[in-house]
């Protein structure tokens, strides 16, 4: 599909035989239909192989430019293409206000602060050289720095991790077969290319999807497939599942079945052992019950805080909940 997809491993990085990246979709399908306790039993287990169980990131995720977003995408609020969505158009932040959020994310108890920008791509100027700013002052606190800002090329990799960046969010969003039912305004390559720019500077990929958006069961097995083929497999995959907002062409689709997430965060454990697997978007719609059978099933890591980007999100009161049901060495 790309070179990077195709990269060979490193011959001087210690292998990890339970690490694989020949997984086909048949097999990657057969374990997210295999029984639900059998899944379950298998992601748990290779969970603590690679992982203390009781150990959960929090991340804060904010947004830092809000709106008026060229692309289509299909479940975006953000897209300047959905109309009748009633978002308003923000500038982006100043540096200042942004890393002072990011100390108050921190106090609350985050350790990786996450930026979103509603751009296509990232542009040379002063919005840039803001953004730089920001990953300076973040990691500077002490915490985690992760942007996601669209498309790049490698020389804007390469500032940001002169700045500090520990990695890049740039999801699949879902598999190539499904992709351009969801998003026409750019390609599958376009994201694969802008994954190998970030790869190539030696930042962390953080890259999953989006369940419960019309895709089918093969469609799941196939987005994990491409991620389970990186070598590396991306250090961070999130899990999300849609949540529908009104004026997108999404928005009349119903939830998914919490048991389906159980099911894709086991599948993804399975698959890329090591990787950090985070509940993502959609955590709103699953009760406690729900969201603990996620953890059991290998995701170690929650976005905290009440939006993510301009979705709802568990609040922290609930959260503080959820941790302290799971025990004092949850968080």
């Amino acid at each position: 599909m790309t070179a990077y997809h195709n990269q060979m491993p490193d011959p001087d990085k210690p292998v990890d035989g339970n690490i694989r990246h020949n997984w086909s979709v048949d097999e990657i399908e057969e374990i997210y239909r295999s029984p639900l306790l059998e899944l379950l039993g298998r992601a748990c287990a290779v969970h603590r192989d690679h992982f203390d169980p009781a150990r959960i990131q929090k991340a804060s995720l904010l947004s830092i430019k809000t709106g008026g977003c060229p692309e289509d995408c299909a479940y975006c609020p953000q897209s300047a293409h959905h109309r009748e969505v009633k978002l308003g158009k923000e500038q982006l932040f100043d540096p200042a206000s942004v890393i002072e959020m990011a100390e108050r994310a921190k106090n609350a108890g985050a350790d990786r602060f996450c930026m979103g920008a509603a751009w296509r791509r990232v542009r040379d100027g002063a919005a840039f050289d803001a953004v730089l700013e920001m990953v300076r002052g973040v990691k500077g606190l002490g915490m985690e720095a992760c942007v996601t800002l669209g498309m790049l090329e490698p020389h804007h990799a390469r500032q940001l991790k002169d700045a500090g960046l520990t990695a890049y969010n740039h999801n699949l969003d879902t598999s190539p077969e499904f992709y351009s039912q969801i998003i026409t305004t750019r390609t599958y390559q376009h994201r694969l290319d802008t994954l190998a720019a970030v790869r190539s500077q030696g930042i962390d990929l953080c890259c999953g999807g989006i369940i419960g958006m019309g895709e089918t069961i093969r469609d799941r097995a196939s987005m994990l497939h491409v991620l389970a083929g990186f070598d590396p497999h991306p250090e961070s995959v999130p899990i999300n599942a849609l949540v529908p907002v009104a004026g997108t062409p999404l928005a009349n689709l119903e939830p998914i079945d919490p048991l389906e997430l159980v099911r894709m965060v086991a599948t993804a454990r399975i698959t890329m052992p090591a990787s950090m697997v985070r509940l993502s978007a959609g955590r709103t719609n699953l009760n406690r019950e729900a969201q603990i059978m996620c953890l059991m099933a290998g995701a170690n890591s929650v976005f905290y805080g009440e939006k993510l980007l301009t979705t709802p999100n568990p609040e922290e009161d609930s959260d503080t909940a959820l941790f302290n049901a799971l025990g004092p060495i949850a968080a």
